[in-house]
């Protein structure tokens, strides 16, 4: 016999189902600004979510970054634009995202090169592996997921340098030898804390830098979860790093 009711109650999860689709497709079609310069960064500031049909307008001198489904696409003023264009992902976008988001190093830098040459950029040039090796050279703040695994990292690897390391009364200097890019930091002797100011001087550093911690409560699966969550958190250097590596990987594939 014929229930009214049971009808009505798959009728219902129907109409559920197609609107969880419809929403999952509205969220998919979001980008987000993850770098913005140019007389309209303040129009769109980093952070900001786009859907697909709004337009972006740029004036002479904007330059902004947007990210969306794993892939980065980059609009100059002046100009209007479609913020859900299509990017033609490179065949290396996925490996270069993957390496990003890893957990530990996956690789190591040239050492000793200050050519200028494409095979051996500057020194200022050269960028940490991934995002979560703390490069000491950044001022700002920085995600961290596990402080008991925390690595400092250098762009080279050509001598022996000292890096001191200041947070209030305490201090420790970390020794970084001829050969290597990484170097633990100093959990037993200066721990990481959360919301404090650490001062780090020496080991090439023109001046000292200021940093400190953000907590990371997981780790993001993709790269428009980790801008996502860098840009929350206020960990500037590594979503610059995470873009640099996306947009230069997106421009070798063509």
């Amino acid at each position: 016999m014929f229930c009214p009711d049971a009808r009505m109650r798959r009728l219902g999860f129907a109409a559920a189902a197609v609107m969880a689709v419809a929403v999952a497709g509205t969220a998919a079609a979001q980008s987000m600004v993850v770098r913005s310069t140019g007389p309209s960064a303040s129009k769109y500031p980093t952070g900001t979510k786009l859907k697909a049909s709004d337009k972006v307008t740029l004036v002479a001198g904007d330059r902004i970054v947007l990210i969306q489904g794993g892939k980065t696409r980059t609009l100059a003023g002046p100009g209007s634009y479609n913020a859900g264009g299509t990017v033609q992902a490179s065949q290396s976008a996925g490996a270069t995202v993957a390496r990003m988001l890893a957990s530990g190093p996956q690789g190591r830098a040239r050492g000793g090169f200050s050519r200028g040459d494409a095979a051996n950029p500057p020194l200022a040039e050269v960028r940490a592996p991934n995002l979560w090796l703390l490069d000491y050279r950044e001022n700002g703040t920085f995600c961290v997921a596990d402080p008991a695994t925390l690595l400092l990292w250098r762009p080279h690897m050509g001598s022996d340098e000292l890096l001191k390391i200041e947070q209030g009364e305490r201090s420790e200097t970390v020794a970084f030898v001829a050969g290597a890019n990484f170097r633990k930091w100093p959990t037993e002797t200066i721990p990481v804390q959360y919301g404090v100011d650490y001062r780090l001087s020496g080991a090439g550093l023109p001046a000292p830098v200021s940093i400190r911690f953000a907590p990371l409560e997981a780790m993001p699966e993709n790269a428009d979860g980790a801008a996502t969550m860098l840009v929350a958190k206020g960990c500037q250097p590594q979503l610059d790093r995470l873009v640099d590596a996306m947009s230069e990987s997106e421009a070798a594939g063509g």
